[in-house]
């Protein structure tokens, strides 16, 4: 791990040197992935967050041997470890990570921490669950992709609805070919993370049971305000990217999914003015992907807040909350991660969809445990989630910089606007806490 703005500025022309390598398949080395693992035997593994969502990391990996949990939160330590008794407790993940006898780690803490505590885990070894986004920031994402790749671990990003049946059957009916080739998707959440203005005033004592310091991590100094959490830090810039990083991974994975798009050439964005502390209450971001093979040319809306796709005022979708729209030339799709519809119904009435072919998952963590005992990839690992968070967050990039972006994905430039490549990375790490 670097510590200096050198060392950073260094990795960051690595990254650039070896981009494209993430856009094709690639295969692990799966003999090294899997030889110190059985189907009967069970990893150690870290926990870097118990509660909250964190929670849910958790409990789903208990079966394993769940050897140090993690948790800024002293109280929700203490819980985990009635849970956990034979678990060793740490407050700073840094410590957890010193430890030599794990085998993979869930990170599962605020966005701003996810590419320094994943960095370390890979650098030393370590298989990772991270939650999505997967990194706060787009050069970030780059750089934990690579190095996952490099190190050759099995890695899985936190969108847990691609485990869901419905995805499946959505992924096969679109590559069946149902409503004919794609050209347009809308991806929208009514969910919030943003609004105001400004940081929090006042300097109010820090709770006896956070570690406020800690919490912080690469995040610049600021006091403690009871308005950061226990999940409203992603309405500020400085530790998330509101509703967009919030929601956008689980929701335009479909796309990446189902279409095989991965790097966005154009990307614009509407919204509010923007305040430098705080996210968007709404956002409309416009991406527009190049034709493939088998595939033309997608353009990719983004809505959230109380923004919504021009069908449903023209009465052409039934009400419907969160979801995707695929605009095919034969008809549409609307889905959401529980269900899905062919429109207009009428025309597909009848319509029987193609045998299934994408197998069941046995869920989104026990894949990525499954993975690491046999040395297979998860659906969901760093070459498929850190192009995904990219086009997610450049999102935000478009937004904050108030202009359309020409990105080229191969060198990591803003061709159209080199002033807006800032917003692609954070430019000082506290000391203590570089990558």
């Amino acid at each position: 791990m670097s510590g200096d703005n050198n060392g950073r500025i260094s990795r960051r022309d690595l990254l650039k040197a070896s981009a494209f390598s993430l856009a094709g398949v690639y295969l692990m080395g799966t003999a090294e992935a899997a030889k110190k693992q059985s189907a009967n035997n069970k990893l150690n593994i870290g926990v870097i967050g118990v509660a909250n969502h964190a929670g849910y990391s958790l409990s789903n990996v208990a079966g394993e041997n769940v050897v140090a949990i993690c948790d800024v939160d002293d109280k929700y330590l203490a819980a985990a470890k009635k849970a956990h008794p034979g678990a060793a407790t740490y407050t700073d993940f840094r410590r957890l990570l010193d430890r030599k006898d794990l085998d993979a780690v869930t990170v599962a803490t605020p966005d701003h921490n996810h590419a320094i505590a994943t960095i370390m885990a890979l650098e030393r070894g370590m298989h990772v669950y991270c939650e999505k986004p997967l990194t706060y920031s787009v050069e970030e994402a780059r750089e934990v992709a690579e190095l996952a790749k490099k190190n050759k671990r099995v890695t899985q990003m936190g969108t847990q609805i691609h485990a869901e049946p419905n995805y499946r059957r959505v992924v096969e009916v679109l590559k069946a070919g149902a409503i004919g080739p794609v050209s347009e998707v809308h991806c929208w959440a009514g969910t919030v993370w943003g609004g105001g203005a400004g940081r929090p005033s006042g300097d109010q004592p820090v709770p006896e049971n956070l570690h406020w310091d800690t919490w912080l991590g690469p995040a610049q100094d600021r006091p403690y305000s009871p308005e950061y959490l226990p999940a409203e830090w992603r309405r500020f810039w400085e530790f998330g990217g509101g509703t967009l990083a919030d929601m956008a991974c689980h929701l335009m994975d479909l796309p990446y999914w189902a279409l095989g798009i991965r790097t966005p050439e154009t990307i614009e964005a509407d919204g509010p003015p923007p305040d430098p502390e705080r996210c968007p209450a709404w956002l409309v971001v416009k991406y527009g992907y190049p034709a493939m093979k088998n595939q033309p040319a997608v353009n990719l809306t983004w809505y959230s807040g109380n923004k919504r796709p021009r069908y449903f005022a023209e009465g052409v979708l039934p009400e419907w909350g969160n979801g995707v729209l695929f605009v095919g030339s034969r008809g549409m799709l609307l889905a959401d991660y529980w269900k899905f519809v062919l429109l207009p119904e009428a025309k597909f009435a009848g319509y029987k969809p193609p045998k299934q072919s994408i197998p069941p998952s046995p869920g989104h963590h026990a894949e990525w445990i499954k993975a690491i005992k046999t040395g297979k990839k998860a659906s969901c690992d760093f070459s498929y989630a850190g192009p995904l968070t990219e086009a997610v967050l450049l999102g935000n990039v478009a937004y904050r910089s108030q202009s359309k972006l020409e990105w080229d994905g191969r060198q990591m430039r803003i061709a159209n606007n080199p002033e807006a490549e800032r917003f692609l990375r954070r430019e000082t790490y506290r000391k203590g806490w570089e990558i």
